[in-house]
């Protein structure tokens, strides 16, 4: 069968250095670090003292302060970003078939805070069960999904996407296929993720995953720096609404690009740790490619999953040198973990987001805090270090993945017409 275009008309993001896509982007460009010392909770017995927060969230502004007690902050922030979404894509200002108009989101932990305190205050109480009726509703990963659709009236395809790291572009490209295939006209998709609490900060600590560079928490999400030592953990959502191509045209949205490809795979190796051989990132790279109809030359721009661990982030490069050849010396190579710490299950929607107003801008937001070379890494490799550049745009391509060895690619490209 003949697979149906996918274009992105509205963008939403949420995140540690910006709380829309005009700050988002606006920081990226300037190299601006999303990470301080944590305000959330004392942290005096942590090994881990500070995070990339969002600054000046009000989740007032999206919603009633009743329903705010009812929500997760990972539910607020999807409501939050996809707000923006759909204001950006214009969406709603037409008559639109409901039936037609579908959400896919993820989170890969869901309502982490909610669990922690209510678990916290039963263990503490007198051992009467006294849970929050809310409790389960606020905590489960899929309710996000089902929030967004009852507040717009959207019956199409709705469900949530768990896959840690890699949720949101496994959500994204789940939705473009439903559109591909004629299941749905409009799909809103994305990812939020809420986890800095004692739970998640204390977590990511025992498995010796976050940095605890405690005296320089700016500098400290540093990947492919030779001196990097952990990831920094972030918080916050991306929205994306995603259209059948003639459904767009149709109503005169604004293209932002097109999803023209995905790549999804699996290391089948470790729980954490990547494959030695990168065989899942490989093939997840060549399948985006292959279902994309691209060569490995045709992409200017890859927003890697770069998280600023010893291990990943050099299995990673090495795999992209495998798979892209000389293509791999010619484009621009870039982590905005660097920036904006790591959101874990909404990681995939704001780097797809970086990865489209790169096309839209021909800019590419950098990797900052290098400092020391890594001599693992080839030197000739253009990682985009310290300062944004600037070059054309046509493709470019986001990678992310999770701990369970789950992988998943996006490609988008600027529009032929």
């Amino acid at each position: 069968m003949i697979l149906k275009r996918v274009v992105i008309t509205g963008l939403g993001a949420l995140t540690p250095i910006g709380n829309n896509r005009v700050e988002y982007w606006d920081a990226l460009k300037k190299g601006v670090s999303g990470a301080s010392l944590i305000t959330k909770f004392d942290t005096s017995h942590f090994k881990t003292k500070f995070a990339c927060e969002l600054k000046g969230f009000d989740p007032t502004q999206f919603m009633e302060r009743k329903e705010t007690r009812r929500l997760d902050p990972s539910s607020q922030y999807a409501i939050a970003s996809v707000d923006e979404a759909i204001k950006d894509s214009q969406l709603l200002q037409q008559k639109v078939d409901v039936d037609r108009v579908g959400v896919i989101w993820g989170s890969g932990i869901g309502g982490l805070l909610t669990f922690q305190e209510e678990v916290m205050a039963f263990a503490n109480g007198d051992g009467v069960p006294r849970f929050n009726p809310f409790f389960i509703p606020k905590m489960i990963a899929d309710i996000s999904a089902g929030l967004i659709s009852i507040k717009y009236g959207f019956r199409g395809p709705n469900y949530a996407i768990v896959s840690a790291c890699a949720t949101s572009t496994h959500a994204i490209y789940d939705a473009c296929n439903l559109i591909r295939l004629g299941k749905a006209e409009v799909m809103i998709t994305g990812g939020s993720e809420a986890a800095i609490c004692e739970a998640g900060v204390g977590g990511f600590n025992a498995m010796k995953a976050l940095s605890e560079r405690n005296d320089s928490p700016e500098s400290a999400s540093r990947p492919y720096d030779k001196n990097r030592d952990g990831f920094v953990l972030g918080e916050g959502a991306g929205a994306l609404v995603i259209e059948e191509y003639n459904h767009a045209k149709a109503r005169g949205a604004n293209i932002y690009a097109e999803i023209v490809g995905g790549g999804l795979s699996a290391d089948a190796y470790h729980i954490t740790a990547p494959h030695p051989e990168g065989i899942g990132i490989k093939k997840v790279m060549q399948y985006a490619l292959e279902d994309a109809n691209l060569k490995p030359s045709d992409v200017d721009y890859l927003n890697t999953h770069g998280t600023s661990t010893p291990l990943g982030d050099i299995g990673e490069v090495k795999a992209i040198q495998d798979v892209f050849l000389e293509g791999a010396y010619a484009m621009n190579i870039s982590s905005t973990k660097s920036m904006t710490g790591h959101l874990l299950g909404a990681a995939g929607a704001i780097e797809t987001i970086a990865c489209i107003l790169a096309i839209q801008e021909g800019v590419i937001p950098p990797t900052i805090n290098h400092f020391t070379d890594d001599e693992n890494l080839d030197s000739k490799l253009n990682l985009t270090f310290n300062v944004a550049q600037t070059r054309s745009v046509k493709v470019a391509m986001s990678n992310t993945f999770g701990f369970g060895g789950h992988n998943a690619s996006i490609i988008v490209k600027a529009m032929d017409n």
